[in-house]
C-alpha cells in the first residue's frame, strides 16, 4: 500500500484464493496490517500491475476490487 504522497506505508501478500469455474477467475484475499490511518485515500499495487486508488473509507470497509490479467 501506499500513501497519498505514493510512498510505501504497508506490505502484505495474496491470502486465500477461490476458483470460480463457471467465470473461469480467481478471487484472492488479502489482509493489510499496521496501515496508518491518517490518509484521505491509499493506493494498492498487486505485483507491479497499476495501481488502484480508495478512499481511506473504502480502505477501512476492505472495498478492494480489482482485475489482474
Amino acid at each position: 500500500m501506499y500513501d497519498a504522497a505514493g510512498a510505501v506505508i504497508a506490505t502484505s501478500s495474496l491470502l486465500l484464493s477461490e476458483f470460480d469455474e463457471t467465470a473461469r477467475s480467481c478471487t484472492f484475499d488479502v489482509l493489510v496490517q499496521d496501515v496508518p490511518a491518517h490518509e484521505s485515500f491509499y493506493q494498492v499495487e498487486i505485483g507491479h500491475r497499476g495501481k488502484l486508488q480508495l478512499s481511506a473509507q473504502e480502505a477501512k470497509a476492505g472495498a478492494l476490487s480489482g482485475s489482474l490479467g
